[in-house]
């Protein structure tokens, strides 16, 4: 009988079927995989289906190898073929792992560029406080949160942040989430904006984007692509917050909702909605809150900590939610942006003399606004910040 390759979609093991069958369940997992018929929307589900099936290797890879080692004797060539068979210098992997991340997980991504002349000197500082800040305050496990960095002293390559690693991050964050389960991807390095024709009147626009380490060789990570990744699948019951510190992060997420509030508090909600390229979730509740507007630029500063340098948002924020707690989202805006208006001198994004002539000029202030999007509409003076 003619068969074919097809992964389950649960587990990602890649199993032979016969050709004619439209539904088949998996005999590693008992998962019912629906084989799709072909076509350019298909496919694309498919793909997505595949990463998925490769990324779980990447998820076991990064964490700790105590359960891989203590389901060792559960793999074989003779009955599952190659498919199950460690790769050199990668660990194996069960099936069906007990999940050791719980209803809380957290992707941290700090780039600073070593060598490059437009090099960071916060961000590393900024995941590390992220991290910490997490824990202690909303007791996230140590080992649901996953930290990517390009810090000299990182060995494993696959915690150097680099466009493919922070793309397999990401789907490990989403993966397996259900409802009542909280998200949170802080990322600190440099944004840009990447101009886009649109197809349907030919005008220009700019999509938002953040630079892995290796933006310059395999390119940056555009808002539609994060939006498609954690925003498009989140369930519903389920939370997202995205922490964005970074130039040009006022909607970087692409979300519907774009809160745009003023220097005394008071606020609207922009509509970014479109009928013609709606990127929902699926009931859950996603809110980014970024550095800046589309348009502007953000940095990094010792002027808020008074001696390590971070960037301006992260530091703001931990402290804004630190010394204020049970504040509402309105009260963290509000507060955060008041926080980098009065900040004074300190600034060094930039190198050189510019940098130097730059910061010896008294009064010299941080001109970046805080942002708020969201997925849904809310009050933002009653509905209370929990992560």
């Amino acid at each position: 009988m003619a068969s074919k390759q097809q992964r389950c979609n649960h587990c990602g093991i890649l199993l032979f079927i016969p050709l004619e069958v439209q539904a088949f369940k998996c005999s590693m997992c008992n998962g019912i995989t629906h084989v799709q018929s072909p076509g350019p929307v298909n496919q694309a589900y498919n793909s997505l289906n595949h990463i998925a099936g490769l990324f779980r290797g990447f998820v076991n890879t990064i964490t700790t190898s105590s359960a891989i080692n203590s389901n060792s004797g559960n793999y074989g060539t003779n009955h599952f073929g190659y498919y199950l068979q460690p790769r050199p210098q990668r660990p194996s992997y069960p099936l069906n792992p007990p999940s050791p991340y719980g209803s809380k997980r957290a992707v941290l991504c700090g780039v600073c560029y070593h060598g490059r002349s437009y090099r960071l000197k916060g961000s590393i500082n900024d995941v590390k406080c992220m991290k910490y800040f997490l824990i202690k305050e909303f007791r996230f496990p140590s080992d649901s949160i996953l930290m990517l960095t390009d810090d000299k002293e990182e060995r494993n390559p696959l915690k150097i942040p680099t466009k493919y690693n922070i793309q397999m991050a990401l789907r490990w964050l989403i993966e397996g989430s259900k409802s009542g389960d909280s998200l949170v991807f802080h990322y600190s390095g440099h944004g840009t904006q990447e101009v886009n024709m649109n197809e349907i009147d030919h005008s220009y626009r700019y999509n938002n984007a953040i630079s892995p380490v290796d933006h310059e060789l395999k390119g940056k990570i555009l808002n539609d692509e994060i939006n498609a990744t954690i925003v498009r699948p989140l369930p519903f019951g389920a939370k997202l917050h995205a922490i964005i510190d970074a130039c040009h992060s006022g909607n970087v997420l692409d979300l519907s909702f774009v809160c745009k509030m003023n220097r005394e508090g008071y606020y609207t909600w922009e509509d970014h909605t479109s009928s013609i390229n709606h990127k929902d979730t699926k009931g859950g509740v996603a809110i980014c809150i970024s550095a800046c507007e589309d348009g502007q630029v953000s940095v990094d500063t010792s002027a808020l900590s008074g001696k390590e340098v971070t960037g301006a948002l992260t530091y703001s924020f931990i402290q804004t939610v630190q010394n204020e707690p049970g504040l509402t989202y309105g009260q963290l805006l509000s507060t955060m942006r008041s926080t980098i208006h009065g900040t004074k001198t300190g600034i060094v994004t930039l190198n050189g003399p510019i940098a130097s002539l730059l910061n010896r000029l008294l009064g010299l202030r941080i001109k970046q606004e805080a942002q708020l999007s969201s997925s849904e509409l809310f009050d933002m003076y009653k509905k209370r910040f929990v992560l």
